[in-house]
């Protein structure tokens, strides 16, 4: 389960190093083997321990390719899936793809988000955050699924 934000860094090489809390997790769930593909509805990365990962690929290559919308998200989603392995000093290494899609430059965020990491531009973040803060103090209406959860 990973929980909680990190601001970390990245080298001009793309590397960086995964805060230890999330790297002991990641390396005893996966042997430091992950996978990181686009979130198609923000500009973040999202990192999965590789076990996670085979259950959401298999759960995408089931859907029905046929339909437009769907293919489009598996093209995606699939397309972007990039295997890493967490090397011996606990960095990884993102590609410049993944970096491009995400604007991921020096300053950057780790989300946990409970089976998966979010990886996040600082100030894309920091925006995003100050947008969520602000549609809770303005009231703005919650879904019923949340609604209806126990907290």
């Amino acid at each position: 389960m990973f929980r909680g934000v990190q601001h970390i860094s990245m080298d001009a090489k793309g590397r960086m190093a995964v805060p230890s809390r999330h790297r002991d997790a990641l390396i005893a769930q996966a042997d430091g083997q992950i996978v990181v593909t686009i979130d198609t509805q923000s500009s973040c990365l999202s990192i999965y321990p590789l076990a996670e990962w085979g259950r959401i690929e298999q759960l995408l290559q089931d859907l029905p390719s046929l339909n437009p919308a769907v293919k489009r998200f598996q093209l995606l989603m699939l397309g972007y899936a990039t295997d890493i392995q967490i090397d011996t000093n606990g960095r990884m290494l993102l590609p410049p793809s993944l970096r491009e899609y995400a604007h991921l430059e020096k300053k950057l965020v780790l989300v946990g988000q409970g089976n998966k990491l979010e990886l996040w531009s600082e100030e894309l973040w920091i925006s995003e955050r100050d947008r969520a803060l602000e549609d809770v103090a303005a009231d703005a209406p919650l879904p019923d699924e949340l609604m209806n959860l126990p907290l």
